[in-house]
């Protein structure tokens, strides 16, 4: 070793390649690269190292960055489009169901209309006919069976045995 020679720290040579830390010692780890020598607890590299890591990750950066961008601008890109196409086709089922409901709404309106006829013309107004007598709930008084009170006839039904 050198007594001339400059040594540098895992992340002094992470800020020369404008890398993180962590990178910088996985590559160290995973090319089974050695240390120089400690001070401290911290580990010390050669020069010649540094140089090596550094090309490493300018290399590596280089192309990984480009490739990276490429795939996340493809992917991101593809996903777009595809979420273009569904919103087209929510879009589309929203118009087409607006539309139904518009239907909907003059079919109801019609048949109202329909309804209020049918009855205006089933049911005249009482001013047109005179009262009729309607002999379903109370019996017409007769000379036997009057004493000045009505006698209800029970009505019929389901829980007509109930009103007894």
């Amino acid at each position: 070793m050198n007594n001339n020679e400059r040594l540098y720290k895992i992340s002094e040579i992470a800020d020369i390649a404008k890398v993180n830390k962590t990178k910088v010692w996985r590559y160290i780890r995973d090319n089974n690269i050695s240390e120089r020598s400690m001070k401290g607890n911290a580990k010390l590299y050669s020069e010649h190292t540094k140089d090596v890591i550094i090309k490493a990750f300018s290399n590596e950066s280089v192309h990984l960055a480009t490739e990276a961008k490429a795939d996340t601008s493809r992917i991101l890109l593809e996903q777009i489009g595809i979420l273009k196409g569904e919103l087209e086709r929510k879009n589309d089922q929203l118009d087409k169901m607006q539309s139904l409901l518009d239907q909907q709404q003059q079919l109801n309106l019609s048949t109202n209309r329909q309804n209020e006829k049918l009855l205006d013309n089933n049911n005249p107004s009482q001013d047109d006919n005179p009262l009729q007598n309607d002999d379903t709930d109370v019996s017409e008084p007769t000379e036997g069976n009057y004493k000045g009170v009505e006698n209800k006839t029970p009505k019929k039904g389901l829980f007509g045995w109930l009103r007894r």
